[in-house]
C-alpha cells in the first residue's frame, strides 16, 4: 500500500477521527477554563450527579461512559477537593451513593457556561443545518456501540 493510501486510511478512520475530535474538544475546554481545576470528565461527573443525587458509582459509570477504574480515581480526587461526598447505600453496604457538596455545586455552576461555550465552539465548526444531525448521529453511535461493546478497560 502506498504511503498516501495509508495516510488517507488514517484520515478516514472513524476510530482515529473520533479520538482526535475528543482531543481537540478537551483542548478547547482547557483553553476556555484557562487552566482551571476541572477536567471535562470531572464536569461530566458533576453534571451526572447533579441530575440524580445519590447515584452509585456503578450508575455513574453507566451514565458517563467513564470506565470503572478511571471513575473511581476521578471520584477519589473529587472527594479530596471537597466537590463530592459519598456514603454507603442502605440497599447495598458495598456500594457508595455519591452527592455534590456545596463546593461541588459552586464548581458546577461556574463550569456550566464554560461547557456551553465549548459545545458552541465545537458545533460552530459545522454549518448550522448540520448541527442537530451531528448530535443525533453521535448519539446513535454511542448508543449502538455501548450496547455491543465489551466491558471498558482503563484509558491510556
Amino acid at each position: 500500500m502506498a504511503r498516501d493510501d495509508k495516510q488517507d486510511r488514517l484520515n478516514r478512520s472513524p476510530l482515529h477521527l473520533l479520538h482526535r475530535a475528543g482531543q481537540c474538544a478537551t483542548d478547547v475546554f482547557h483553553a476556555e477554563t484557562k487552566g482551571g481545576d476541572l477536567t471535562p470528565r470531572q464536569f461530566a461527573v458533576l453534571l451526572a450527579v447533579s441530575q440524580a443525587e445519590g447515584l452509585s458509582q456503578t450508575a455513574l459509570v453507566e451514565r458517563t461512559g467513564i470506565d470503572r477504574s478511571t471513575l473511581a480515581d476521578i471520584v477519589r480526587r473529587m472527594l479530596k477537593k471537597g466537590l463530592l461526598q459519598r456514603r454507603r447505600t442502605k440497599e447495598d453496604a458495598r456500594a457508595y451513593a455519591v452527592r455534590l457538596t456545596e463546593d461541588g455545586r459552586r464548581a458546577l455552576r461556574s463550569a456550566e457556561p464554560v461547557s456551553k461555550r465549548v459545545d458552541d465552539k465545537i458545533l460552530d465548526s459545522l454549518p448550522a443545518k448540520q448541527r442537530e444531525q451531528f448530535i443525533a448521529e453521535l448519539t446513535s453511535i454511542v448508543s449502538a456501540l455501548s450496547k455491543s461493546a465489551p466491558p471498558q478497560q482503563a484509558n491510556d
